[in-house]
């Protein structure tokens, strides 16, 4: 079974590669997860780059998934800073590569992301994902409730329109 790590802040800025990794494989087979092709692993590393501060300052949660010392799959979590917020997070990011796929994984990276915000008070988290995507049957099994879908959101890596349908799940205390 794989092991999935929190990344501490030290140790993010030697691993952004193997995140860069799993995010230009993403894009690379299609996934709605906020790029355009062409994208590599250059431009996915820079992108990483940029969420270093949420990171060093606690805004902002990765995980790596790694398997027999290959990095599998990353999902990530956002606090919610504003006051009136704080019992809110996001899951984002929740990405398995394209050849561990269909083992679980994906189920076992937003488990430990909702154990996580459960452990840093927030009851209420938030998603979105591609509607009809088989990341959707995934929150959907997993418990959370869809509370609307918004036509042509969004493009694909190939720019094309697709709806998106957003997600919630109330954490039990």
């Amino acid at each position: 079974m794989p092991t999935i790590t929190r990344l501490t802040p030290r140790a993010y800025p030697g691993r952004v590669d193997a995140l860069a990794e799993i995010l230009a494989d993403a894009v690379a087979h299609g996934a709605s997860v906020g790029f355009r092709a062409p994208f590599g692993p250059g431009d996915a590393a820079a992108w990483w780059r940029t969420r270093e501060a949420a990171v060093r300052d606690g805004a902002l949660h990765v995980w790596l998934a790694e398997d027999n010392g290959a990095v599998i799959g990353t999902v990530s979590l956002a606090l919610e800073p504003k006051p009136n917020g704080r019992h809110r997070a996001e899951v984002l990011k929740l990405m398995v590569h394209s050849r561990e796929r269909g083992r679980g994984l994906g189920r076992a990276l937003l488990a430990t992301a909702e154990a996580a915000a459960a452990g840093a008070g927030a009851g209420l988290l938030l998603l979105d994902t591609v509607t009809g995507s088989p990341a959707e049957r995934l929150y959907e099994t997993a418990g959370w409730t869809r509370y609307g879908i918004v036509p042509e959101y969004a493009t694909d890596p190939a720019g094309t329109l697709e709806d998106c349908s957003f997600f919630f799940k109330r954490l039990r205390p």
